[in-house]
């Protein structure tokens, strides 16, 4: 499956709220790491600037192609504000939504066709989040305790019907070969492939 087809399903976004710079920078670089490998668009650092993170993400990009996007500093009610002013929907992955496997959640999103931000918590989020005002569906990955980056990975999986596994990225200059044993990365150059070492 090529980018073009993902791109023929709604577009999404992910927002990540709550970030700690000293404490979460690992665990919100892998958020959007899966984000992007996972079909999103883009990603929104709310209400914080952290350079380090939007660096590591650009240069992905960069070396492994897009299109992906890397925003930080926005205000997380502007920002939602702005989507929804556009007609898009806003999705709440959280413990307490209804659950992904045993509701008609998913179906119901689907419906909408409309583009889609993805609320992404770190600590615990406000209670406003959970509000018609913010967001048009809170959604459980299981109604278990684990990692927001799990259950992100989970709900773009089931969104986009394992079709994102299969997509490749313009521009990239680095393409993982799969195979049984081993690695096998191709270096892409001036508009010819070259076998690359080990990486």
């Amino acid at each position: 499956m090529t980018v073009t087809d993902i791109r023929n399903k709604p577009k999404v976004v992910v927002l990540r709220w709550g970030h700690r710079p000293k404490r979460d920078a690992r665990l919100t670089t892998h958020v959007a790491l899966t984000a992007r490998a996972l079909g999103a668009s883009g990603f929104i650092l709310a209400d914080i600037e952290d350079p380090k993170i939007k660096v590591t993400i650009e240069k992905v990009v960069q070396n492994w192609g897009g299109p992906f996007y890397f925003e930080m500093g926005k205000p997380w009610k502007q920002a939602i504000k702005e989507w929804r002013d556009k007609g898009g929907i806003v999705v709440h992955l959280t413990a307490y939504g209804e659950n992904i496997e045993t509701s008609d959640v998913l179906k119901r999103i689907k419906a909408t066709g409309k583009d889609i931000m993805v609320i992404v918590g770190s600590q615990k989020v406000p209670k406003e989040f959970f509000s018609e005002e913010v967001s048009d569906f809170n959604v459980a990955i299981g109604n278990q305790p684990h990692s927001e980056c799990a259950s992100l990975a989970v709900f773009l999986d089931r969104l986009f019907e394992g079709k994102e596994l299969t997509r490749t990225f313009e521009n990239a200059k680095l393409m993982i070969i799969p195979q049984k044993r081993g690695k096998k990365v191709l270096k892409i150059m001036e508009q010819h492939v070259k076998q690359g070492e080990e990486i």
